[in-house]
């Protein structure tokens, strides 16, 4: 079951074949001589840290409820570009879903990680290349009568009797409520206690992305079941999000970065690193 899960997220990894022969062509010694002297990872440079703005949701980013440590591998690929690229090391400021793009904009961070390119977000921040795609699934109590025989069609689970969770804020949250009319939603502020709303029952569905959904599923095989919507709902690239207006040229350094790990199959062991990380957690 672990391998599905990782196969599910490899298909997620995308590239463009041009960016990737450009990247291949640069060590992280010759994109740092590419920063522009006065743009944004110069001003990191001299900060001595490259902040990255952490809101959890498995794999992509992680935080150890005992000792606050981050991990997830979008957290990874933050750390590699600070030590690698920009030669400094790398911070996480905790903080949610609702206040990301916000903490980004008021220069709280340098990068927001694991954001969807919405159209929305894409008005008020800048973003890297896609290091994934997502799309929102649903996870339900497969003993749940209410949910009998819905199959994969959303317009089957938008009923009065129906209640969905979801992180407050999220692109999720935003795709749901685009096209739930009559069903409850319950948004609460993180992954845990949307997690916790499904499993006492206080909620019948829980929407989510769909890598988190599918490993929240296999960690709870006795009653836990996905539903994947058809036609997808929400599917999008994820990227790191940078303040508008960020100078193009330290763009493509972050861009060529995340190229030449898709080119190596770093990504893709990161996925794999994170995938177990979270699987074995439950």
């Amino acid at each position: 079951m672990q391998a599905e899960a990782v196969q599910r997220l490899r298909r997620f990894a995308v590239t463009s074949a041009l960016v990737v022969s450009a990247a291949l062509a640069l060590s992280p010694a010759a994109m740092a001589q590419e920063i522009d002297s006065d743009g944004t990872w110069q001003a990191v440079k001299q900060a001595g840290v490259l902040k990255c703005g952490a809101a959890v949701a498995a794999p992509y980013v992680m935080r150890n409820p005992r000792n606050g440590d981050y991990s997830g591998f979008f957290v990874d690929i933050c750390r590699g570009f600070a030590k690698d690229v920009l030669h400094v090391e790398a911070e996480f400021p905790n903080t949610s879903w609702d206040n990301l793009v916000a903490g980004l904009q008021g220069g709280q961070w340098d990068l927001a990680m694991a954001l969807n390119q919405t159209p929305e977000r894409m008005k008020a921040i800048d973003f890297s290349d896609a290091v994934t795609n997502y799309q929102v699934s649903f996870v339900v109590n497969k003993d749940n009568p209410k949910l009998a025989d819905v199959g994969n069609d959303l317009s089957a689970l938008d009923k009065s009797d129906i209640t969905f969770t979801v992180m407050s804020g999220t692109a999720q949250d935003k795709a749901l409520s685009a096209k739930i009319h009559n069903a409850r939603i319950m948004r609460l502020p993180g992954m845990d206690e949307t997690r916790m709303a499904l499993m006492s029952r206080r909620a019948d569905v829980l929407a989510d992305a769909s890598d988190s959904n599918h490993l929240f599923a296999l960690a709870n095989p006795g009653w836990a079941e996905e539903i994947i919507p058809d036609p997808p709902l929400a599917k999008q690239p994820v990227s790191f999000g940078l303040r508008k207006g960020t100078d193009p040229a330290d763009i493509a350094v972050l861009n060529a970065y995340i190229a030449q790990l898709h080119a190596r199959g770093e990504i893709q062991r990161l996925v794999d690193k994170a995938s177990r990380a979270a699987i074995d957690a439950k």
